[in-house]
Order: structure tokens, then C-alpha cells, then sequence
């Protein structure tokens, strides 16, 4: 037996693949939607690769193609919407994340994770009709840093058809709206933390922020109460960020403290801006020493959700002030 082998139990239904060989003559088998189980070594046979193929499901032997399976499938909708990404829940420690096909279409996708502009890649294939895929675990103690995952699928379907444009969405999971996304998740039939990758709001979503994982999310995972859902404050169009503006007594701050509460009040703004879908903001930075726009250029040259950035209103601040157009 080697890691990957695709096992059964000898005394039981479940059908797995070897994940790993622990201590005391033990496997661990993960069965479906991720689950992993131990069980001894002479419980589990392996499945050859023969037996696999003949292998049948009881739906699958249905004899199709009668006048009145005809008739059912020309009167059934086409599902155009359903895709989505999901956060199984393993235990209080880990999840596993899926990609989930609920429509009619048959989508090839690719799966990337990215941290820092580097991308790494975590699954590509074709996903049939009303069918998951697995692309990897993560760490509930890691939330905060846990990368942008990038999905781009393309549409088809037998026949002439309109296809639908190919589809890219970047999500960064936030603690402020995670547990927002509990329910059941599609195809899996399980709890999860959902996420509906064709839903036209998701462009708005701000994947640039990382905040802390509260208990509340914790407990959600768990099962526990909800917390109240928070109010999204939605900033002023013109934010100033003279330290004067920002604070009553500016003359105990240190100079990197007045940097430091200017791009902290700079960061939380374009957060609220993006999340409410702004369309621009402008920040008054003033001229200065250049340090504070600098900076302010610098990241949002790095910030995936801004289209663009320009002096704002010369003949009112000259060279002090920045628009921000929002994708």
C-alpha cells in the first residue's frame, strides 16, 4: 500500500485514499468531503484500478432516453447560476476549501492562492455539472494570514449557445464578514462558509484588509450563536488627513506617531470606501516633505481594488491632494 491508494473497509462502506501511515500499524484514510479516519492496517483492502472503472453507480446503470425522459429534460430550466467556493469545517482547528459547480454548465477551471503578487497553485481540472472539487486545507489559527484565493473558469456546453464571459473572482476572507456566509453548501449537502463566486456583489468585496478572528467567529464555526452584524460606516468623499484633522492635541506626537495615525486613518477610509462601493475618494495629504503621500502612493499601487490614482484638484491643493478612482 502506498500513500494515494484508493482503500475500502474491510468491515464497513466507506471507500477512501491513503493519507498517511501513523504509528502502531494505523492508516489515516480520507473519505469524502475531506474527513480522515484511522483505521487498523488489515481493515482496509485497496481497490485496483480495474475494479474502479467497473465500478457502476445505481443512478449511472438508468436506462435513458425514453419518450418521457425526453419530454422532463426539455421542460427543466437551465441552471445558469450556482458556483461557489466552501470552508468545511474539520474540527475546531481546520477547514477544508471546495470549489462547487450547482449549474448546468461544465466549467475548466484553474485555483491559485496569492500572497505578495506570488501565486501558488492549488487545483485545476473540469467540474462537471453539480459536482465539487477539493483544493486544499487551511488553519483557523492562520486566518489573518490567509492568502487571496484566485478562481478563473470558463463556460461550455455542448450545441450552439451564448456562452457567458469567463469568470475571475479574488476573495480575501475577512472576520468581519465570514461568518455572514455560514450555511449549506451546495452538491457537498454540509455546513460551510459559503461564497457565491457568480454573484455580481462579490465585485465589491475587499480582499486587501486582514482583521483580527474574533471569538465570535470561533464560535460560529463551532456551532454557537451568531454575533450582531456589524454597520459599515461609510466615509466622507473628501477625507483630510492633516494630523490636526485627526486628533485634538497633535503636539506630544512623536513624528512617526503622526505618520502612523494618518495611514491608519488613510488605510480604514479606502477599506470602507471599497466595501461600500464607492466609485473615487480623495485624500488631502498635504505637500510637505512628500513622506506621507509617498507612502499613500506606494500603497495603493500595491491594492488590487484601485483603477487608478492622480493629483487631485491642482488649483485648489496644487500637489497636496490624491484622487482615488475604485475599480
Amino acid at each position: 500500500m502506498n500513500i494515494g491508494d484508493k482503500v475500502r473497509l474491510v468491515h464497513g462502506r466507506e471507500e477512501g485514499v491513503i493519507y498517511a501511515f501513523l504509528p502502531g500499524n494505523i492508516v489515516e484514510i480520507e473519505i469524502e468531503d475531506g474527513f480522515r479516519i484511522p483505521v487498523l492496517r488489515n481493515e482496509i483492502v485497496t481497490i485496483s484500478p480495474i475494479e474502479s472503472q467497473r465500478l457502476v453507480k445505481p443512478q449511472d446503470s438508468k436506462k435513458i432516453g425514453s419518450q418521457s425522459d425526453i419530454i422532463v429534460s426539455r421542460q427543466a430550466p437551465f441552471a445558469e447560476k450556482g458556483i461557489y467556493i466552501a470552508f468545511v469545517s474539520i474540527n475546531d482547528r481546520a477547514l477544508t476549501l471546495h470549489v462547487i459547480n450547482n449549474t448546468d454548465w461544465i466549467l475548466p477551471f484553474t485555483a491559485v492562492s496569492l500572497t505578495e503578487q506570488v501565486s501558488a497553485g492549488l487545483g485545476a481540472g473540469v467540474l462537471q455539472p453539480r459536482t465539487s472539487q477539493k483544493l486544499t486545507e487551511v488553519q483557523l489559527k492562520d486566518f489573518e494570514s490567509w492568502p487571496v484565493f484566485e478562481l478563473k473558469l470558463l463556460y461550455f456546453r455542448e450545441g450552439n449557445h451564448l456562452l457567458p464571459q469567463p469568470l475571475t473572482r479574488k476573495i480575501k476572507c475577512r472576520a468581519q464578514s465570514f461568518y455572514k456566509n455560514k450555511g449549506k453548501a451546495p452538491v457537498l449537502d454540509r455546513e460551510a462558509f459559503v461564497y457565491q463566486l457568480d454573484d455580481e456583489s462579490l465585485k465589491k468585496e475587499p480582499v486587501n484588509a486582514a482583521e483580527n478572528l474574533s471569538e465570535s467567529l470561533r464560535a460560529s464555526m463551532l456551532g454557537g450563536p451568531k454575533p450582531e452584524q456589524a454597520i459599515l460606516e461609510k466615509p466622507e468623499q473628501v477625507v483630510d488627513l492633516h494630523i490636526g484633522k485627526l486628533t485634538q492635541d497633535s503636539s506630544r506626537l512623536s513624528n512617526d506617531a503622526i505618520l502612523k495615525t494618518q495611514l491608519e486613518t488613510f488605510e480604514s477610509s479606502l477599506e470602507m470606501a471599497i466595501a461600500n462601493g464607492m466609485e473615487e475618494i480623495t485624500f488631502i495629504h498635504g505637500a510637505g516633505s512628500g513622506a506621507l503621500k509617498n507612502e499613500l502612493h506606494r500603497r495603493l499601487g500595491k491594492n488590487q481594488h484601485v483603477q487608478y490614482f492622480k493629483d487631485a484638484q491642482k488649483e485648489k491643493f496644487g500637489y497636496g491632494a490624491t484622487l482615488v478612482k475604485i475599480k
